[in-house]
């Protein structure tokens, strides 16, 4: 209830700052700037024309702030940095605002002076917002100091290095709120000082139990050198989890271009990234994709239609075929497709199609060369189990072949799989599990360098396989 309230807090002081800066620089714009005529009456009209429209640009304010993410995890920023990053965004607020709204604006006759209306919203709005966030994030960091507000953490460790590390945090890390609820092993044993000093939770194999049981919101790893063979196995147990992941710096040329530095308890950590997008980006590539699929469904249906009908002429059996696959945090869902095989096609088993399949009929050749076939999927867009763009979701049966050999598969399970993929395109389909492994590659690729642009590149080539029907 406490952390509901400081984020509500934080929230309510950028909207007054925002509100409270509009409002100034309407008054600031009529009797300093004189860029309003003096032929311009104040009326009552224009009284609640000037309340209403402060209340909107508190209202875009606060939407813009959500979205690049500024109240997600507003216990443990840095007011430095966040003033920096609130300068950053006032600027491309300020520029919106001007365009949409300041330019030709009703009775301003100086035009050579909107330099000066810019600068001025600009300036007031920076300023009010920062003192008033200032004043809200060192509330939060005074409950945080004082251990109102802390944030259950689990050791990873056994040996010396983790009891160095839990002393640290003991002498400088509560200040963070960091507050170390057990350890967990990767050697046989646990040092002796650190078991008597915090309770042993078991091997780091219960990792993710052990995060749901206790409320764990932050893990710190900290293993000897000759333990560094199970960094990847624990961060794959971690996937998905809404846990931070800091590491000690020993092993950043494991992690090299998927980690960012971080200073925790006065001793310089990796922390893992785990958000692959900025919220903004996660969330209009998510509008874009219900966006585009519904529009597609709408325009395309005739292409439906056909399709259901030849697939239906072309041989006995279902329009529509649907399997499971396996999506985001592993969790599996089912994939629709335009049936392109023989009814039965797997009765022996689940096999790979390759280049002259004889389970696949002669119209379903066809629609594969053009991708005719992933047109359904447009509906596990919707759904929200799919992306346009993002790994190709796979069948369990063939996961369990690809971990054997290439264990930093799981990694793909932490984004939305895709209608197509960076690896579809640039290596394109594959017959065998060890061609899946030389694939997996390009969607590793992907998944470390996400983007918008990254998505209208992977299309861009989709489209360009779709022309030359090289699809299979």
């Amino acid at each position: 209830m406490i952390r509901t309230f400081q984020k509500l807090k934080l929230i309510g002081a950028d909207f007054i700052a925002a509100l409270l800066a509009w409002v100034c620089f309407f008054l600031l714009r009529k009797y300093l700037l004189s860029e309003i005529t003096e032929g311009y009456h104040f009326t009552e009209v224009a009284f609640f024309f000037l309340s209403g429209s402060a209340f909107m640009i508190a209202a875009f304010w606060t939407v813009l702030y959500t979205l690049i993410g500024e109240y997600r995890d507003i216990f443990r920023k840095s007011r430095l940095a966040e003033i920096i990053r609130l300068g950053r965004v006032s600027v491309l607020g300020a520029v919106v605002i001007f365009f949409a709204l300041l330019l030709d604006d009703q009775g301003v006759q100086n035009y050579q002076a909107y330099y000066k209306t810019i600068t001025a919203y600009f300036l007031l709005h920076f300023l009010l917002t920062a003192i008033l966030r200032v004043w809200a994030i060192s509330s939060v960091q005074k409950l945080v100091r004082g251990g109102v507000i802390s944030f259950n953490t689990l050791l990873v460790g056994s040996n010396t290095l983790a009891r160095d590390t839990y002393q640290e945090l003991l002498r400088t890390g509560r200040h963070l709120g960091l507050k170390i609820v057990g350890v967990v092993s990767v050697g046989d044993t646990v040092d002796e000082d650190l078991a008597a000093e915090v309770p042993t939770r078991g091997s780091y194999h219960r990792l993710p139990a052990l995060i749901r049981v206790l409320k764990v919101e932050q893990v710190v790893i900290a293993i000897e050198a000759s333990e560094h063979r199970v960094v990847e196995e624990i961060l794959a147990l971690l996937e998905g989890t809404p846990v931070r992941i800091s590491i000690l710096p020993d092993l950043y040329q494991m992690l090299l271009g998927s980690v960012k530095v971080s200073h925790v308890f006065g001793t310089p950590l990796i922390e893992i990234k785990q958000d692959l997008l900025p919220v903004w980006q996660k969330v209009l590539k998510r509008a874009l994709d219900v966006g585009v699929s519904i529009v597609f469904l709408l325009l395309a249906w005739p292409v439906y239609a056909f399709t259901a009908i030849m697939v239906k002429l072309s041989s006995p059996g279902p329009v529509f075929y649907s399997q499971v696959r396996i999506g985001q945090f592993a969790q599996p869902f089912h994939i629709y497709k335009f049936r392109s095989m023989y009814v039965d096609a797997e009765a022996l088993g689940p096999a790979l199609s390759s280049d002259h399949d004889p389970r696949i009929t002669p119209w379903g050749r066809f629609m594969r060369k053009v991708r005719l076939d992933e047109l359904p999927q447009f509906w596990n867009v919707i759904k929200g189990d799919m992306s346009i763009v993002g790994p190709r979701p796979e069948r369990q049966y063939f996961i369990d072949q690809i971990v054997q050999l290439a264990p930093h598969y799981r990694h793909l399970h932490r984004v939305r799989p895709g209608l197509t993929s960076l690896g579809q395109v640039k290596y394109g389909y594959a017959e065998t599990v060890p061609q899946m492994v030389e694939r997996l590659k390009f969607d590793i690729l992907y998944i470390e360098n996400m983007s918008l642009s990254m998505d209208f590149r992977v299309v861009l080539y989709t489209l360009k396989i779709i022309i030359e029907g090289r699809g299979k």
